[in-house]
């Protein structure tokens, strides 16, 4: 079974108000016209888009239960009680841990932290978590990126007498756990305009409201520099405020200068030096950071990043390379399911041929599990839940396309569950290993209900045709200027119609094509990516084929030059598309 190739969809704009939106702000028409088809069409909305600064983010007390949470720390730092704060063992929650327990400490606060493991402690807010503190002589504890389904741990949390106040991003239950406040944009009852966070954005907000009602507002940058580690990491939508985020922490990330930990990070990612965008963070660091807590401990990760004395430096360079250690033994451990997992999809026709791929391995490693059924769901364009067996308990990682809805399907199938929690796109669970077969029928027959043939056809959005005649360095920095990319904010696609290659293809580490393409007299190196199985099919089709691409800039030698990523091909005239790897997020 292979995945199918892609339908170009192209995407209509109101060229007029295109037209009028180019003038108004003074960008390039082909800018404008992208700006339109995201909804930016008021030159207000679209300059603010282009321009983020930390001003445009909203007021933190804007956030239920933040006035609250507020007044407490601050009590509890006056009062020089023990806080902990309680993170997740993903890049969000070990960013979202940093970042408060940095600031608690620059107020002055007594403060630890506490990531639970990924095999011993499992997911998520647990009461023996909070008792283990508690002995402690902790009396506030503080959780970033989970809690939001945890009642049981907030009623022993009180029986202990021990506040808690939850930050969290993840759906909520129709009731919220009884903790002293609960803040989270997706409560029902909150106002709060962007409901869109991620974890460590939430965790930044109440950083931010801290800094003001301290009159600390200048350290917010250094904090909003770790949150887009987080952001980017979590795969939220790059509007709002995530975009402000997002933007102004790449900005900070490339410029520096950093506390040695991040220093180090950076350093052994390979990034010192160099302009950060959104791929170096997803592909490079963020996977260097989960490795800690897939692998072994998230701790490694999180005191790194905490990391801020120059004499720690060889700590710092210790803690980086045991974490560049780790993500290597992820990537080993990750091919290694990945190829048993793709063996059961295409050969067990009662798995192959569901609308949700659910396959389940004895022993899987339970910390790539959820990156395997990511890539399942490419591979595919299906949802995918992979499971990992433990004897009569299998753990499992969800990931889902666009027009399912995993969480709900899991919802449906709660008596199947021991537990479960997440978003509409990725989610993860415990249940009885012995009944995996009725979870596969349950969530298929969710996906009978809801999808049909056209919702797992893969689709490719094509922003608009762009002739290589149109192409210049404006055209390139105006594109630059609507990064970062990622959801929400896909990197533009165009598409080229009859262009010949006139040189190549030729394979590139045996993975990937490299090739020069012409149109119309113009000429443009290209490159697909993880597309070597094309390289015949391509040749045979030289003389004429369309071209959906992305605009790179990229240096050589101190000279700039402008390249197309190229994310698929097919011959002119309508014949099969030749499907190639996307182009970098």
């Amino acid at each position: 079974m292979a995945a199918a190739s892609p339908r170009w969809e192209s995407q209509a704009c109101d060229e007029p108000a295109a037209a009028r939106l180019a003038a108004a702000i003074g960008i390039p028409p082909i800018v404008a016209r992208l700006l339109c088809q995201r909804g930016l069409d008021d030159p207000e909305r679209a300059s603010r888009f282009l321009n983020p600064s930390l001003d445009q983010l909203h007021d933190p007390m804007a956030l239920a239960g933040m006035k609250t949470a507020v007044d407490r720390i601050l009590a509890a730092v006056a009062r020089k009680e023990r806080i902990a704060i309680h993170g997740d063992y993903d890049v969000d929650g070990i960013t979202s841990t940093v970042i408060l327990r940095r600031a608690l400490e620059l107020l002055g606060g007594d403060v630890v932290h506490f990531i639970p493991e990924r095999m011993r402690d499992g997911y998520g807010l647990q009461p023996a978590a909070l008792e283990r503190l508690h002995s402690e002589g902790v009396s506030l504890v503080v959780s970033v990126d989970c809690g939001i389904r945890g009642a049981e741990a907030a009623r022993r949390a009180r029986e202990l007498g021990l506040d808690l106040i939850i930050t969290d991003h993840h759906e909520p239950d129709a009731e919220l756990p009884a903790a002293l406040a609960v803040i989270n944009p997706k409560r029902h009852d909150c106002t709060y305009p962007d409901k869109s966070l991620a974890g460590v954005g939430v965790a930044l907000k109440v950083v931010q409201a801290l800094c003001r009602a301290t009159n600390h507002d200048s350290w917010l940058p250094g904090f909003v520099k770790v949150a887009a580690i987080g952001t980017l990491a979590d795969v939220v939508p790059l509007v709002g405020e995530n975009r402000i985020i997002a933007k102004i922490g790449l900005d900070l990330l490339s410029r520096g200068p950093h506390k040695i930990g991040l220093r180090s990070l950076l350093d052994v990612s390979g990034l010192t030096g160099k302009a950060i965008d959104s791929y170096h963070i997803s592909f490079m660091l963020a996977p260097r950071v989960n490795a800690a807590g897939r692998m072994s401990t998230p701790d490694i990760a999180t005191r790194l990043l905490l990391a801020s004395d120059e004499a720690l430096g060889g700590e710092a360079r210790a803690l980086a390379m045991q974490l560049d250690a780790e993500n290597e033994r992820r990537r080993e451990e990750e091919a290694t399911i990945l190829a048993a997992a793709r063996k059961i999809v295409q050969t067990d026709p009662d798995i192959g041929a569901r609308s949700v791929l659910v396959v389940a391995g004895e022993d899987w490693h339970r910390g790539v599990i959820g990156i395997v059924a990511s890539k399942l769901v490419d591979a595919f364009h299906r949802p995918a839940i992979v499971l990992s067996v433990d004897g009569a308990v299998a753990h499992g990682s969800c990931r889902s396309i666009s027009r399912f809805d995993m969480l709900a399907a899991l919802e449906r199938s709660a008596h199947l569950l021991v537990r479960f929690g997440g978003h509409k796109q990725a989610a993860g669970l415990t249940m009885d290993a012995g009944r995996i077969r009725e979870l596969r029928a349950s969530v298929n027959a969710v996906a009978d209900e809801t999808l049909g043939p056209e919702d797992l056809m893969p689709r490719l959005r094509i922003d608009g045709d762009l002739l290589f005649r149109g192409i210049s360095g404006d055209v390139a920095a105006g594109l630059a200027a609507l990064a970062p990319f990622g959801a929400g904010n896909s990197r533009p696609v165009f598409a080229a119609r009859g262009v010949e290659i006139i040189d190549g293809p030729r394979k590139l580490k045996e993975r990937h094509l490299k090739m020069t393409l012409k149109q119309d007299g113009r000429i443009f190196r290209a490159i697909a990516w993880r597309a070597a199985e094309r390289h015949d099919y391509l040749v045979d089709h030289r003389a004429a084929i369309d071209v959906a691409f992305s605009l790179e800039q990229n240096e050589f030698n101190g000279a700039t030059y402008l390249e197309l990523s190229l994310s698929d091909a097919k011959p002119s005239g309508g014949a099969q598309p030749l499907p190639i790897a996307p182009a970098r997020a």
